[in-house]
């Protein structure tokens, strides 16, 4: 298996180089040139498997030679142990044909975890394996940074800075970045909006001097094997439902379109996925998109779901670049489109794929409030604000079509937005030991301009050089 740039003049990489550049060198990213597909009966033997197993033998056609099977299985063991609860993604019925997936069980109580644990494993074994060091940057609206942090902070292989929004983040949130008292760990504030951190990001990748210097790999959905973990749990959730006998829906809170698109991609695999419903917040871009054909970026909203907090979709190129039939001029056009003018608009070809596949729901913060009392007081069932505009969606979807399954997927624990949850239903959900113990410890982190040259120059002091 190798991997192209969705704009077309970054060099072709096998996996593992893919995933230490993370980024590719023309500001594309990387995805695999085709897409494995597998039978029903290879989908029917799933059911019963270990969730570690079914990783495994998902990526195993994604990695070529670069990974053995037994190589892939023991990161996915060792990445898993982690999780707290025997399933690592259960399954919770909330009404009639409304199922809630949860993928909170990780060490930071976030869907991130599924792939950055893993992802860590990945990336130490092929850089010891190459006898090199890295320096790990990326961009948080909140649960990227602690789960990268958490995985990569104890590396002896990497450093790893994560640059947050200051002022945007929930203070668990925050607190599970700065409380990390690691040598190589570094939490970095940035006065700016989520976006303005994602850019900075990309800014420095596009820096091939400095790229090289300090030999950058991204952690970020930019990541192809972000895509790759992830897309286990919707394979691992449908067949728990009948998949492939039985088509199921998704509805997935999504702000930088990184977990929806692992969805399109288990479809693409196989999986019989009938909807996939980008569920926003007040942040609507993509629901714009979706309805008009109309990319166009406005000022972010902060809300009680600061994860989804984002306005530039980056993963959103991966799905471009397939709708405009792989043709990386068109998905250079688009880009230059947004970077210059801020927007840009679909084909209408590129725009029926999409609805083909997609649908689009926004759930503004009364209705997000809603659903978290509704699931409460009917359930029993506490929702942080993110997963609640899942269910919302959810339920939207079923009223259109009663009789397909649909799968909310719950992005994050409810103690990681207390404030929030309580406002909305009156309880406060039970904080995790693991959470009292980073609410009660030291802060250490770092508050930088919005700029480019002044995170660069913090950089280069703090990494341990590459040999």
């Amino acid at each position: 298996m190798h991997y192209v740039s969705t704009r077309g003049t970054a060099p072709v990489l096998k996996f593992a180089d893919a995933l230490l550049a993370g980024l590719a060198r023309d500001g594309g990213l990387y995805t695999p040139q085709g897409v494995p597909r597998l039978t029903p009966a290879e989908i029917r033997a799933l059911p019963g498997l270990r969730y570690a197993e079914v990783a495994a033998r998902l990526a195993v056609p994604f990695v070529g030679d670069d990974f053995s099977s037994a190589e892939l299985l023991a990161t996915a063991e060792d990445a898993y142990a982690q999780f707290d609860h025997a399933a690592k993604a259960p399954l919770r019925q909330l009404d009639d044909n409304l199922f809630l997936l949860e993928l909170f069980h990780g060490p930071t109580f976030a869907f991130k975890d599924f792939a950055m644990q893993w992802l860590a494993r990945l990336i130490d074994r092929t850089l010891s394996q190459r006898g090199r060091r890295a320096t790990i940057l990326g961009a948080t609206s909140g649960d990227t940074g602690a789960a990268a942090l958490e995985a990569f902070g104890g590396s002896d292989r990497a450093d790893v800075f994560i640059l947050f929004p200051l002022g945007r983040v929930s203070e668990v949130q925050r607190k599970q970045m700065t409380t990390v008292d690691r040598p190589g760990a570094h939490a970095i504030a940035i006065e700016g909006a989520f976006d303005d951190c994602q850019a900075i990001v990309k800014t420095l990748f596009a820096d091939l001097s400095f790229r090289e210097e300090l030999a950058l790999s991204g952690v970020n959905s930019i990541n192809w094997a972000r895509i790759l973990a992830q897309i286990v749990y919707y394979f691992t959730s449908a067949v728990a439902l009948g998949a492939p006998g039985r088509k199921v829906s998704f509805a997935v809170p999504t702000g930088n379109f990184g977990d929806v698109l692992a969805g399109y991609f288990a479809g693409a695999m196989g999986l019989t996925v009938s909807r996939l419903v980008v569920a926003t917040n007040e942040n609507d871009i993509l629901v714009r998109a979706f309805e008009g054909g109309h990319y166009e970026l406005r000022e972010v909203k902060q809300t009680q779901s600061p994860s989804m907090d984002i306005q530039v979709s980056s993963n959103f190129e991966r799905l471009l670049f397939d709708v405009y039939a792989r043709d990386a001029v068109a998905v250079r056009r688009l880009m230059a489109a947004l970077g210059a003018e801020r927007a840009f608009s679909l084909s209408r070809d590129a725009l029926q794929q999409i609805r083909a596949r997609f649908d689009a729901i926004r759930v503004d913060e009364e209705d997000c409030a809603r659903e978290i009392a509704r699931t409460y007081s009917e359930t029993g069932t506490i929702l942080d604000p993110h997963s609640a505009i899942g269910v919302r969606a959810a339920r939207a979807t079923l009223a259109q079509d009663p009789a397909t399954p649909v799968i909310a997927l719950a992005t994050a624990h409810p103690a990681k937005f207390p404030d929030a949850v309580a406002a909305a239903c009156g309880a406060r959900p039970e904080t995790p030991e693991r959470i009292r113990r980073v609410l009660g410890s030291p802060e250490r982190f770092e508050t930088l301009p919005n700029d480019a040259a002044g995170v660069a120059a913090f950089i280069r002091a703090r990494a341990r050089r590459v040999k």
